[in-house]
């Protein structure tokens, strides 16, 4: 089985939750070819290959990200102090594809093909999420939605993670399987 793991982050929250999930595919299943990609490399070579397709990323303004949504948060991280470090993810972030664009790119899925949405968002309930419209995205190309879009907790706006969030995360990854 070929697992193809595509995200979106800005502060590396959600590229802890997509690795998380690719080791949890791998614990249910250590045969499974998994490759856990940011967006700005997952062109549709990757994708086509996968069995089953697994999209994540940050919510923002009750959502999936946007050119906007993504300046602002590296903008508030640019001013934090030390954010040197901390901002080499949300610059790259900024400059590259965000998951919006991607799914422009995205070719419609052959039959059988299976996929996943997830995202990190705030605790609150009114903090919304991304992994809904990402789970729309995906059966819009065609793929058949294997799971309920999971959305997983950020403390604070840009962290760190919930504790016990990455072992929920692998967890998910191997129901997956």
């Amino acid at each position: 089985m070929h697992t193809v793991i595509v995200y979106e982050s800005m502060y590396g929250n959600t590229r802890e939750i997509a690795e998380a999930i690719a080791e949890g595919v791998h614990q249910a299943d250590p045969a499974a070819d998994v490759d856990c990609l940011p967006v700005a490399e997952a062109g549709p070579d990757v994708t086509r290959t996968a069995d089953l397709l697994v999209v994540g990323g940050p919510t923002h303004m009750h959502g999936m990200s946007s050119g906007l949504s993504r300046r602002l948060a590296a903008s508030a991280e640019h001013r934090k102090e030390g954010y040197e470090d901390a901002a080499a993810e949300a610059r790259e972030t900024v400059e590259g594809p965000g998951l919006r664009s991607w799914f422009h790119g995205l070719p419609k899925s052959e039959p059988g093909a299976h996929a996943a949405a997830f995202d990190t968002r705030g605790a609150t309930a009114g903090s919304g999420g991304a992994a809904k419209g990402i789970a729309q995205r995906l059966s819009h190309h065609r793929y058949d939605v294997v799971a309920e879009p999971e959305g997983f907790i950020v403390d604070g706006v840009d962290g760190p993670l919930h504790t016990g969030e990455l072992d929920r995360a692998r967890a998910w990854g191997a129901a997956l399987v």
